[in-house]
């Protein structure tokens, strides 16, 4: 039934197009889809091949380059534009608009969901499902909205008028749909059906709409709602983004077989702890630096060294990470080594995905700045290329932007020149 769903999606999928104003041709048939029980579980589907192949490259690949985890391997102006970041970056660069497009797309998805489910037979279990599924995947893209841009609209308009709102605000909205994700699902909690047909295979809904809210809270100042939710996490779960021959796992594509990006030495940090072993996890060795800028290298390995390989929804140790600044925050510094600590001492056969550092535990200063530079150490080695590097770096009071190699060379990105064409709300371009 999957791949079913999966091919009437890809065969109707400019349904729901980049360009979310121009008019549809097919309007017939999307409100056909719309209508039936079949199409609402086709777009259930749809919506979480769409994100896994599109949202999850865009939300990793290109911000990956401005937090310096990854190089640009390559002589392509959009992605040299991205390294130089700073005032080279402007809101014509592809990357850019493949962040927002694919974001509201999503989005979009979601809304119809959570319009239309309501109104067409199906089982209650399948429905809440459904709807608890498109709360989460709108709150994934409003969050990751957040993390690239300064201002965004909370929600897609049919007039292509969205106000754009404070990135706060984003993530106020992202927890509220989390929050209705968890209580849609609890309440009733989703079918067979929906486990076995719709819900995409590996995939945890529960853990992962519990992880989402524990990091939204962290990323909005949330301190105690964040290890309240951190907490609820079962910490033995796993939550993957499955792929296959026709729908490959993007940073494979884009790394290792294009090689136009490439994973910088160090996990792009200037103070890695030699035996590391997170290091021999995520990348394998290599002599090679990028070009043209230089940038010592190394080659892809951990979630992406093959075209089949599942990608994590959020991993284990980022649970124990959010209690660990949420703790140092509130001001509990040996609550928040304790969890360092138990993310340094992991060894891989501790983790359900192999993930572990083996380090002995902390030593260094107790002061809140050194826990939370330490904290933002082991964010970037244990989270490597898992979308939250650029934020952690803002966050956690780490320096830039600058040119510096070692350092953010942006705060938030230029809004994509396509918006800034159709919506006159778009505000200025933030300086960096």
């Amino acid at each position: 039934m999957k791949a079913t769903f999966c091919g009437l999606f890809i065969v109707g999928g400019l349904l729901w197009g980049c360009d979310l104003n121009v008019a549809n041709p097919n309007q017939a048939f999307e409100e056909q889809v719309l209508t039936t029980s079949d199409g609402i579980k086709a777009l259930a589907i749809g919506m979480q091949r769409s994100y896994a192949s599109n949202n999850v490259d865009a939300y990793v690949r290109h911000p990956a380059i401005t937090s310096r985890e990854l190089a640009a391997n390559t002589t392509f102006s959009n992605l040299l534009e991205l390294e130089d970041g700073l005032a080279a970056l402007s809101g014509s660069n592809s990357a850019i608009g493949s962040i927002w497009s694919r974001s509201y797309r999503v989005m979009g998805m979601a809304n119809d969901l959570i319009a239309n489910a309501p109104e067409v037979p199906l089982a209650a279990g399948t429905r809440s499902g459904i709807m608890a599924l498109a709360h989460l995947y709108k709150a994934k893209c409003l969050g990751f909205v957040a993390q690239a841009f300064a201002h965004a609209p909370i929600d897609v308009q049919a007039d292509g008028q969205a106000p754009f709102r404070p990135r706060e605000e984003l993530f106020a909205a992202a927890i509220g749909s989390l929050d209705r994700a968890l209580e849609t699902a609890t309440s009733t909690p989703p079918s067979d059906e929906f486990n076995a047909d719709i819900l995409g295979e590996g995939f945890d809904l529960i853990n992962t709409i519990r992880a989402y809210r524990a990091r939204y809270h962290l990323f909005t100042g949330n301190y105690q709602a964040a290890l309240d939710a951190a907490d609820a996490v079962d910490p033995a779960a796993t939550s993957v983004y499955m792929y296959d021959a026709e729908n490959e796992n993007p940073l494979y594509a884009q790394v290792v077989v294009a090689d136009d990006y490439a994973p910088r030495d160090h996990f792009g940090l200037s103070s890695t702890e030699s035996g590391d072993a997170r290091l021999a996890f995520y990348t394998a060795p290599s002599e090679r630096t990028s070009n043209p800028n230089d940038f010592p290298i190394e080659d892809l390995a951990g979630f992406w060294h093959s075209a089949t390989s599942p990608i994590p929804a959020y991993l284990p140790g980022e649970m124990a990470l959010t209690r660990a600044e949420a703790h140092a925050m509130l001001g509990n510094i040996d609550a928040a080594i304790a969890e360092i600590d138990a993310v340094r001492t992991k060894t891989p056969a501790d983790d359900p995905y192999g993930v572990g550092a083996a380090l002995p535990p902390y030593s260094g200063l107790q002061s809140l700045e050194a826990v939370l530079n330490e904290i933002f150490r082991q964010r970037r080695a244990e989270l490597f290329l898992h979308g939250t590097g650029w934020e952690d770096s803002r966050r956690l009071g780490q320096p830039g932007p600058s040119a510096d190699m070692f350092e953010r060379n942006r705060d938030f990105y230029p809004y994509a020149d396509q918006e800034r064409l159709n919506n006159s709300n778009t505000p200025a371009d933030p300086a960096q």
